[in-house]
Formats: C-alpha cells, sequence, structure tokens
C-alpha cells in the first residue's frame, strides 16, 4: 500500500503545477476552440488470492497470486467551428503481478520468467458530441503488451439519446488481434523448442488469437425515482483459446497440454435497476445471465445500497452472487478420458458458486478532498472473494479524481 499512496502523491503535484501554469479562461470564441483538460482520473487496485487447484500443474497445487494495478486517464476536451464538443480520453494501465502457479511451468529453475510479469496497456478515444441532442459517437485504439502475449485493439461507439432524453441507445463495436507465444511444460517439450525466455534462444511457436464483441444497450428513466438499463453484449473469437503452458492428467496415468475448441460464442444479458428510495438512499440491483458454445451458464446477481451520511460523504456496502455450470471439457486432475477430444482442468470453467462482498466509501466536498481543490473525488472500496472451489482473495481500490 506504501506504493499506491507514493504513486497518488506524485501524481497529485504534477496534476497542480499543471493546473498553475494554465491561463484564465477567455469568453471569446477563439479561447472556446482551444483543447482543455477536464478530468483526471487515477485508480490504484492491490488483489490478492490463495487456493488450492492450479490449472498449471493439472487442477492441484497453489493458486496464490498478487497482483498491483494502476490506471490513469486524462479526459481532455475542444469545441470545434460548429459547437461540437470533441473529447479526448487516454488511458494508461500498468499491471505488475507475481504468480506461484506459473512458476510451475518449470519447476526445477529458481525462478521461471512467467513466475512475474508487468502488463502495459494504453488507449485512446476520441468521440465528437452534440451536447443540444446528446448524441455522440467515437472511435478507439488501444495495445497491450505481456511476457507471452500482444495485443492491438480497435473499437467504435454510438450514443443516441430521446427527444425529451429519458431513453439512450448505446452501440460498441470491438476488435482485438492478439498474438501468443506458445510456452509449454518443461516436459512436454518437443526437443529444441524453447522456454519461452528473453535469455533462451532456442524457438517458440506464436499463434493468434482474434476477438470481437459488441454492445447494445437501452436505459431508460422510468419515473423520478427509477432508472433501468438492458445490455445485450455477443463476442466470438478465434485462434488459440486453450493455455498450452496448462497441464492435464488422464485416467490412463498420461499428461497432455489442455487443448480447446479454437473458436468460443459468448452472449452475456443483464438488466440494471437504480432505485432513489430517498435524498439518502440509493438501491442499485443487477442480474446478468451468460451463455457459451462451450456449455457455460451463468447466474450473477448483485445489490448495493449507496448511504448518503453528509452532503459529501457515502458509503456503499455490496453483494454479489454467482453461480455457473462447467464447461463439457472439464474435469478435475486425473479424471480426464484419453479419448476426449478436448480437455480442461481450470477450475475458472468448472462447476461453481461464488460470494463476493464487501464496502466502499466516497468522498466528494464542495471545496476538494482534505482542502485540495483540484481533488474532487475520492472513492476507496474493499471487497472478500470466495468460491466453492476453495479460491479466496481480497481486493483493495483507491479511485482518485482531479478536475
Amino acid at each position: 500500500m506504501r506504493k499506491i499512496y507514493l504513486h497518488v502523491v506524485v501524481m497529485l503535484f504534477s496534476i497542480l503545477s499543471a493546473h498553475a501554469q494554465t491561463k484564465a479562461p477567455d469568453s471569446t470564441a477563439y479561447k472556446k476552440t482551444k483543447l482543455k483538460l477536464d478530468e483526471i482520473n487515477l485508480v490504484s487496485a492491490y488483489y490478492h488470492q490463495d487456493g488450492n487447484h492450479s490449472a498449471v500443474t493439472g487442477g492441484i497445487g497453489t493458486e496464490k497470486l498478487t497482483d498491483f494495478a494502476n490506471t490513469i486517464d486524462l479526459q481532455l476536451s475542444k469545441y470545434n467551428i460548429k459547437g461540437k464538443k470533441n473529447t479526448f480520453t487516454f488511458e494508461l494501465g500498468v499491471d505488475h503481478y507475481t504468480s506461484a502457479s506459473s512458476d510451475k511451468i518449470d519447476p526445477s529453475t529458481i525462478s521461471s520468467a512467467s513466475m512475474s510479469d508487468t502488463r502495459i496497456y494504453p488507449s485512446l478515444n476520441w468521440t465528437q458530441s452534440n451536447e443540444k441532442t446528446g448524441n455522440s459517437f467515437g472511435f478507439t485504439g488501444s495495445f497491450s503488451k505481456e511476457f507471452d502475449y500482444k495485443s492491438w485493439g480497435g473499437g467504435f461507439n454510438l450514443t443516441r439519446l430521446s427527444k425529451d432524453k429519458n431513453t439512450q441507445f448505446d452501440f460498441k463495436l470491438q476488435a482485438f488481434l492478439d498474438t501468443w507465444k506458445v510456452i509449454l511444460p518443461v516436459e512436454l517439450r518437443p526437443p529444441g523448442y524453447g522456454s519461452g525466455s528473453n535469455k533462451d534462444k532456442k524457438s517458440v511457436d506464436y499463434s493468434p488469437r482474434n476477438s470481437f464483441s459488441t454492445s447494445f444497450s437501452v436505459s431508460q428513466v422510468i419515473n423520478t425515482r427509477l432508472q433501468a438499463l438492458l445490455v445485450i453484449e455477443p463476442s466470438y473469437q478465434h485462434g488459440l483459446l486453450a493455455t498450452r503452458y496448462q497441464r492435464d492428467y488422464f485416467t490412463d496415468g498420461s499428461e497432455r497440454v489442455e487443448n480447446l475448441p479454437d473458436s468460443r460464442y459468448k452472449l452475456p444479458i443483464a438488466v440494471r435497476f437504480n432505485y432513489f428510495l430517498d435524498d439518502r438512499f440509493i438501491i442499485r440491483t443487477f442480474y446478468r445471465y451468460y451463455m457459451d458454445n462451450w456449455g457455460i451458464r451463468a447466474h450473477t446477481a448483485e445489490l448495493e445500497i449507496s448511504v448518503k451520511l453528509s452532503s459529501f460523504i457515502s458509503v456503499s456496502p455490496f453483494y454479489r452472487y454467482n453461480n455457473q455450470i462447467g464447461t463439457r471439457y472439464f474435469a478435475p486432475y486425473g479424471e480426464h478420458s484419453p479419448t476426449a477430444q478436448y480437455y480442461t482442468s481450470d477450475y475458472d470453467l468448472s462447476t461453481l458458486s461464488s460470494d463476493f462482498y464487501g464496502a466502499g466509501i466516497r468522498l466528494s466536498p464542495p471545496h476538494g478532498v482534505f482542502g485540495w481543490q483540484h481533488l474532487t473525488m475520492l472513492e476507496l472500496r474493499y471487497g472478500h472473494y470466495t468460491r466453492s472451489t476453495e479460491l479466496t482473495s481480497n481486493i483493495v481500490t483507491l479511485n482518485l479524481k482531479f478536475k
């Protein structure tokens, strides 16, 4: 957590310095077209999990993992000569994780190359909006890099509002073109096949994995207290969908690398209702149904109650329950049939149920958090996760907003 606060302090001083150099606003039309910094959001999160069903070792062994994630996004805007607002959002994410299970890819080494890694993922979005009608459209470009893969992404977003602005339609289209480095368990590597380490000069294979998704959502203001949202998000993946350094063990004692179909269709459908009980209480409910062509079916329900303690302090306890029917390709350690075409012992794809609960506190005083005028919001959230497969995890998230 010391790293989180140090990062926050550094960001704070740089942001305040940038604001101090900004000239006073001018009322002329020319000045209105200048690019302006609207908002900066900083999110830092620490995640830790533990369990005893690692897919790397065939469904047994440690699942211990820690992840420290930081994301910053800058939102800038300017108006064109037609009065349309152009918003530019630049986001940069950096995650660093350590994984005890990934270290079992080659247990004979002191520490394998994938035992820890850093993922970097920048993105840039441009959206043009008409503030009179509320309609907008935009494009997104992204990149992500980790030890064993690279990903290029692109997207399109469209928003349309009704004349009374009580109904909003949103459409999103995204594509991610990935290249995976095919890392194999040490005992299953063909002669001359490399480990995938940057220090290893032996070659390894590379395989593509492409993902395409759409999102259709309709939100409706039903009355002054109730708002509803419906979201449908179909997606399709093609390419290397199995994680080749994950082992599978069979009833005849044999061992192979994980093998799954090279295509996957997903269809989540979700509804959300927000009810404003009074000036102090907001009740947020969420339900999602998920299905795919691998045979997975899942139900997720969530309840969050936001309680306003004062004009600028609120707390939000929440609870989420998930129940999942696993894929037909899953079997525990040593229980796969030798004649099976596809197989996995990854418990993320198994039949399971989970509980996730916690609370958040949000500060948004009119004169800035802790008296710092540009720090307009601070939110701290904690969540505890338990799963029927004996996996447990904890996450702490800090969100800061600067204007």
